[in-house]
């Protein structure tokens, strides 16, 4: 692109005239990326998004080390907005970034296994989404007891301190952990490209196993670190192989599902554990969401009464629900139980890496070490320098008398500290202490208690030494800090494991309450489900104008339906699928409550709960099929089957076996055929065309199909013939009875 020139202004209009600006400038696209892009993405990742071996984030470091400065380790709360405007001299991001960040380290928020902040008021809830936190100028907090184990050495050079934004202050790099806090809290953060989402491990697993790799470097963690441990609770599901993956690439997720109980008087089931990856709004909003969608029949109800006690998700059950099925279907179906992703990024020397578990506690027994060594160091020193003062002191023992008279002869304050060098030997730091002590200590029992400490600092001295010189040392003393640290602030474990070869994956099945119910279906294709109670509370069946009962049923509500149409289809549906009815209403059109196509009618229904027994096809070419009910059972629970008897001839009854029974047909002839169902073979093809049941003439056709009922015919040996068969005319005396069929 050519660049554009731009002549600059003349007059009253040149004021404020910038060289170059509106200037379209040709630019590579890498370039802008390295010049504009690449310092932004460093800057989140080194300062913003990722924590160190400390187990912080720089928001939270600078927080915490505020608080520090303010004295709330020991002192008592103060208001959260004075704790932010100080934490300002360090992180001038705004009070807002500052104040959730103090939130999320709260005891309030119950976010962290080991909270850092003491908190007092209103902190929100980790595990709500709506739950909002009160202001800063509501709240109180102070340090937690814990934080004593991030500060102990702060003061005796044990991390490097760096200028703050405008460099009025320092602050420090890293806290001087005793304890590996990169493992204990749980920390998540979004950087450019990369993320970290470290899980939380119980403290005194934690640190006996930071004790067992220094011991041992090839030592088994799982001998001394369980699995994740959650601030929330839960059930974790154990599984070995995915575990050693996470703990040996520090990548890899596994599956954490809510604690419940059930309580049998109330018919309800008490959530009060729920993974960390979700919060109470999702899950009873999922669980609402498949109600309305008919995939929980089971639950009547859900709400949230979460309160001062904390979590409850309560869920109450229909009649006849078994709590332990319906828990296995909410896990299936909502984040009651949820994959956790880890991710263990971590920066280290200024450099991102992830990490598995033992190199991570190997960093930071690294860091620990060096942290020893610079606080050893610097106690070293100090007590060089006391001693080195104390040999001054020795000195003058031997003749206070010349101390005196050298500073009362001395003529000029400036030669006091020189006459004292020359008249002791001793050196400019040593004579400046001797001549700073106060008359009152000018004494032989001072200076003998004084000089009397020598022995104590040599000794000291001695063993500083020792320790400088000795990792093993080392070593020990931080086993014995991660030993004390475990003892005093070790918790029992919060999460509980479960092994997931001992869990059985369950396939989702609809469950729905189960009691006895009346069905009725229509010759219009109406089908009603009434309870009991409610059929004896009921008058007179409530019909179309026209229509009439053309089936009655006594089943239950789980009962399996099949509605057979005029396209040789069938429709499957359950019980449950329907509303409990009355009589004083139409009911269900079946049609279009299973969507039939258009035109199409229902003509029979059937049910079963094992689809055991037959279906008995009768079509007008005087053929009859027996088709076992199994055939109908599927495997995918399809709704709809096509070709669910035979077409080739119009079909004129069908009828449910639940044995072999008697059936009389009857003809267009007036010729009447009584068989018994035994005397056909069963299929399992559903649209079989049957065998030849009633032999017709041209032109004949069956008119109707029905089973026997005893004493229906006056002489039904008449009409029972060989099949097939042309079956036989009522004679005078069955005239009536014909009437009636």
């Amino acid at each position: 692109m050519a660049k554009r020139e731009r002549k600059a202004p003349k007059g009253p209009k040149a004021k404020g005239y910038i060289a170059g600006a509106g200037e379209i400038v040709e630019q590579e696209v890498g370039d802008t990326l390295r010049k504009n892009f690449m310092p932004y993405a460093m800057s989140v990742i080194l300062s913003r998004a990722l924590p160190e071996i400390d187990g912080l984030k720089p928001s939270q470091r600078k927080l915490l080390y505020t608080m520090y400065k303010m004295g709330l380790l020991t002192s008592g709360r103060t208001k959260s907005a004075n704790i932010v405007g100080q934490t300002m001299k360090l992180n001038p991001h705004g009070d807002g970034p500052i104040y959730d960040a103090m939130v999320r380290l709260s005891r309030g928020y119950e976010a962290l296994l080991h909270p850092y902040v003491d908190s007092k008021g209103n902190f929100g809830k980790a595990y709500s989404r709506d739950m909002a936190w009160a202001a800063s100028r509501y709240t109180e907090a102070k340090l937690d007891g814990i934080c004593r184990e991030l500060f102990g050495d702060i003061d005796k050079d044990t991390v490097d301190f760096v200028d703050n934004y405008d460099s009025t202050m320092k602050e420090p790099v890293l806290l001087p952990t005793s304890f590996p806090s990169i493992l204990v809290n749980p920390t998540t953060g979004i950087a450019v490209g990369m993320a970290c989402n470290i899980c939380s491990f119980n403290l005194a697993e934690v640190c006996r196993t930071a004790v067992a790799l220094m011991r041992d470097p090839q030592a088994d963690l799982f001998q001394t670190l369980q699995a994740p441990d959650f601030p929330g609770g839960g059930q974790l599901i154990f599984d070995r192989a995915q575990m050693e993956k996470i703990y040996h690439t520090g990548r890899g997720s596994f599956r954490v599902r809510s604690k419940y109980s059930f309580d049998k008087a109330a018919n309800c089931i008490d959530v009060t554990q729920i993974p960390p990856s979700t919060t109470v709004e999702v899950i009873v909003e999922k669980i609402i969401e498949l109600a309305k969608q008919n995939k929980l029949r089971e639950v009547a109800d859900v709400r949230d009464e979460t309160d001062l006690e904390g979590l409850k998700i309560t869920i109450d059950l229909k009649r006849g629900v078994d709590p332990d099925k319906l828990m296995a279907k909410l896990f299936k179906l909502t984040t009651l139980e949820d994959s956790f992703a880890c991710n263990f990024n971590v920066l280290v020397g200024g450099a991102p890496r992830v990490m598995g578990i033992r190199e991570l506690l190997e960093e930071w027994t690294a860091f620990r070490v060096e942290c020893i060594r610079r606080r050893t160091y610097f106690d070293l020193t100090k007590k060089r320098e006391k001693l080195h003062l104390l040999r001054g002191l020795q000195a003058i023992l031997l003749d206070i008398d010349k101390a005196i008279h050298i500073v009362r002869e001395t003529a000029e304050e400036a030669e006091v500290v020189p006459n004292l060098m020359i008249g002791f030997g001793i050196d400019e730091t040593q004579a400046e202490y001797v001549a700073e002590i106060r008359l009152r200590h000018l004494n032989r029992e001072y200076i003998l208690k004084r000089t009397d400490e020598i022995n104590q600092l040599l000794g000291d001295i001695e063993e500083l030494e020792g320790i400088l010189a000795s990792k093993s040392k080392i070593q020990t003393l931080i086993i014995h800090e991660l030993e004390d640290v475990a003892k005093k602030y070790g918790q029992p474990r919060r999460t509980i494991l479960l092994y997931a070869d001992e869990i059985s994956d369950v396939a989702i099945v609809e469950e729905a309450p189960d009691y006895p119910v009346h069905l009725f279906f229509t010759q219009e294709g109406y089908f009603k489900k009434i309870t009991p109670q409610s059929l004896r509370m009921s008058g007179e069946q409530k019909l179309k104008e026209g229509d009439a009962l053309a089936q009655t049923a006594e089943a239950s509500n789980n009962t399996e339906l099949l509605f057979f149409s005029d396209r040789c289809q069938v429709y499957k549906q359950r019980g449950a699928d329907f509303d409990d009815g009355k009589a004083s209403v139409l009911g269900d059109y079946i049609p279009a409550k299973v969507q039939m196509e258009e035109g199409e009618r229902a003509i029979y229904m059937a049910y079963t709960q094992d689809f055991s027994g037959y279906l008995l096809f009768v079509f007008e070419n005087g053929k009859a099929a027996k088709v076992d009910m199994s055939a109908y059972q599927t495997k995918t629970n399809r709704k709809k089957l096509i070709s669910a008897y035979s077409d080739k001839s119009p079909i004129v009854a069908v009828i449910q076996l639940f044995e072999d029974a008697e059936v009389l047909l009857t003809a267009s002839s007036g010729r009447m055929l009584l068989f018994h169902t035994g005397l056909i073979a069963s299929k399992s093809t559903k649209n079989t065309q049957g065998v030849q049941a009633m032999s017709l003439k041209k032109g004949q056709r069956v008119l109707s199909a029905a089973l026997y009922q005893e004493g229906q015919l006056q002489n039904p040996a008449r009409y029972k013939k060989k099949l097939p068969a042309l079956g036989s005319l009522p004679d005078d005396s069955e005239t009536g009875q014909q009437l009636e069929i």
